[in-house]
């Protein structure tokens, strides 16, 4: 189960009107608990108008760095986001669990990767441009960045920096409501991703792309790179947001369920009503299961079902092979039979 630590914020730094950078000062007797891959996340925990406030955000900062930083976007009527670009100082204290996520990218020889990212989206695909281009100089990496506006556009100055120091990274900013020199005007869809593949960096055979933000630019993007002969095993993406399967929600019925819960090696059993999701029934019963983002885009919540079904409402995470196994988002799934047991320790 996660661990909390409590730890000071070392520097908050302004990146946009509305979304900041956060560095932690990590203690050295837990530096091995912080050591992560690029595209991982870390969950911040914070008590805000006396409700414990859980929230995910990618680290943008690089293993070799030894640093620990993720980058904050204000959401509007957001909870944490607001508090965090507009409370959080240098100095306070917070707690944070250790790296975790699927969006993962190991740096290898001669490979080429391309990125394609929007808005607060930049975060993971930063840390993972900057992992490769310090460790792997026969590699190359494009990235294709999408914003508002060049105001809106969060490591700006990084990325330019970036671009001019190394000639194995190629970067290209799309402004959706501002034309710039050398930017291209629109979104990130269909034709623009075209442009890259197939026209401007037609003589690149990309081994792996990576995509991180909305989802509906995720499904665009990827949906364009499979018919230009990528495939689904190097497309690597991470959402924002996950629309409702609106066929899973229909098996949903107002009845109860026995539920017994592994967690931490112990066992509990109580009745849940079939329209509360996993998670909010066994913390509603004080057991301390995990989770961060409760919207379906991150794995901390993920358990097993060993006995009983249950239908996920949103899923960007599992595969149908994973699920097939008895996985599931604890955060998202409903039980859809009289009794279902569910395994926090056994994934």
């Amino acid at each position: 189960m996660a661990t909390f630590h409590n730890v000071t914020i070392k520097e908050i730094k302004q990146e946009t009107a509305d979304a900041v950078s956060v560095l932690f000062d990590i203690p050295k007797n837990l530096k091995a608990n912080f050591n992560f891959t690029a595209g991982q996340y870390i969950t911040l925990q914070k008590e805000l108008d006396g409700k414990e406030v859980r929230r995910a955000y990618s680290i943008c900062s690089t293993p070799k760095s030894g640093d620990i930083r993720v980058a904050i976007k204000s959401v509007e009527n957001g909870t944490f986001s607001v508090y965090a670009t507009s409370d959080l100082k240098t100095g306070d204290t917070i707690e944070i669990s250790a790296p975790e996520g699927r969006f993962l990218l190991n740096p290898e020889a001669n490979k080429n990767y391309v990125g394609f990212a929007a808005g607060s989206g930049i975060t993971p695909i930063l840390s993972m441009v900057k992992m490769v281009l310090e460790n792997e100089p026969s590699s190359t990496f494009t990235l294709v960045y999408g914003n508002k506006s060049v105001a809106d556009t969060i490591f700006y100055d990084e990325l330019l920096t970036l671009d001019s120091k190394y000639d194995n990274f190629n970067l290209e900013f799309v402004c959706s409501r501002e034309r710039q020199e050398n930017m291209l005007f629109g979104r990130i869809d269909t034709p623009f991703t075209n442009f890259f593949v197939k026209n401007k960096y037609k003589e690149i055979s990309f081994d792996a792309a990576f995509l991180c933000g909305p989802e509906e630019m995720i499904h665009t993007v990827s949906d364009t790179l499979k018919e230009a002969g990528f495939t689904d095993e190097n497309i690597h993406f991470e959402l924002f947001t996950v629309s409702v399967d609106e066929e899973a929600t229909s098996e949903i019925k107002e009845g109860t369920t026995e539920i017994t819960v592994l967690l931490d090696d112990e066992e509990t059993t109580f009745t849940m009503t079939q329209t509360d999701n996993l998670l909010a029934a066994a913390l509603r019963n004080d057991l301390d299961a995990p989770y961060s983002c409760q919207g379906g885009v991150c794995s901390s919540c993920m358990c097993k079902i060993t006995e009983g079904k249950a239908v996920m409402v949103k899923n960007s995470i599992l595969t149908d092979n994973e699920i097939e196994e008895g996985l599931t988002l604890a955060c998202q799934a409903h039980p859809t039979t009289a009794k279902i047991t569910v395994d926090f320790d056994d994934i």
